[in-house]
């Protein structure tokens, strides 16, 4: 068991080598995120059928999702699974990420290309779309264990009595709190680590575990920078969502632009590409 964990140790040590040795993590101010999503507009107003067309494609989603879960009267889990794409989040947003990348190298940039770096980028992308979607089913499963530990086998209520179960009964604040706090952890751990992860899977050779290792790097020499980041990130995606989702077509490909000048702003990458 001792030379296992020796192992184990050895091999996080080296990992966290090979993540410094590839990128340096830089400390930014306090403000820099306002800093990001001015430049997220700039690239919207630079590429907006590309932008808009990524936001209208899960705002569209959404919708459907939405409409299709009031249709069997699962309503109430419209609240869980909105929430839950916040953790799915950097992996969607990644062809807006590499058409950033091409406006920042003054390369063109077309729907093909963003499609085929988003959706088909293939090697350790894929492993991390893997690794959030299983972190975003188990926070739909622990939702629906929470809903059952507080209110019992009964069903779930309609979507416009959930606010006042939630709020007005002591089960429901109980699952309020409880459910709140559980999926701030997860975001909170989603977000350590993907925060600059995914861009950088993109542009360099290296495993999902040094990028995610990088990414939390740059959350802990950035704690209040990165806080703020988190914020204006829910913030702005909670707005996409309480307008029926059709504020996601501005709010994402905004917040998917900005993130790749939050990574360019954070990772100083050794070739400086």
């Amino acid at each position: 068991m001792t030379a296992e964990r020796t192992r184990s140790e050895a091999g996080i040590k080296e990992r966290a080598g090979i993540a410094a040795s590839v990128s340096a993590i830089r400390e930014v101010p306090f403000d820099a995120p306002y800093n990001w999503l001015a430049a997220g507009w700039r690239a919207i107003f630079r590429v907006p059928l590309i932008s808009l067309t990524y936001g209208a494609i899960f705002a569209v989603a959404g919708l459907l999702l939405a409409v299709g879960l009031t249709q069997v009267g699962l309503q109430s889990l419209i609240l869980v699974l909105a929430g839950g794409f916040i953790l799915v989040d950097p992996m969607l947003a990644a062809g807006l990420y590499e058409a950033s990348r091409r406006l920042e190298k003054n390369e063109p940039v077309s729907l093909e290309s963003t499609f085929r770096a988003g959706f088909f980028g293939g090697g350790q992308l894929v492993y991390m779309g893997l690794l959030l979607m299983l972190i975003y089913l188990a926070w739909v499963e622990i939702a629906l264990l929470l809903f059952m530990l507080f209110q019992g086998t009964k069903p779930m209520p309609a979507l416009e009595a959930s606010v006042p179960n939630l709020l007005l009964t002591l089960p429901g604040l109980g699952l309020l709190i409880v459910g709140t706090a559980v999926g701030m952890a997860l975001a909170a751990t989603v977000f350590a680590i993907s925060a600059v992860s995914v861009p950088l899977l993109m542009v360099e050779p290296i495993d999902v575990v040094t990028a995610a290792l990088t990414s939390i790097e740059a959350c802990r020499r950035n704690p209040k920078t990165m806080a703020l980041w988190a914020i204006l990130i829910a913030g702005t995606m909670l707005l996409g969502f309480v307008t029926l989702f059709f504020g996601l077509v501005v709010t994402f490909p905004l917040v998917g632009h900005a993130t790749w000048h939050a990574f360019r702003d954070l990772v100083e990458r050794g070739d400086a590409s």
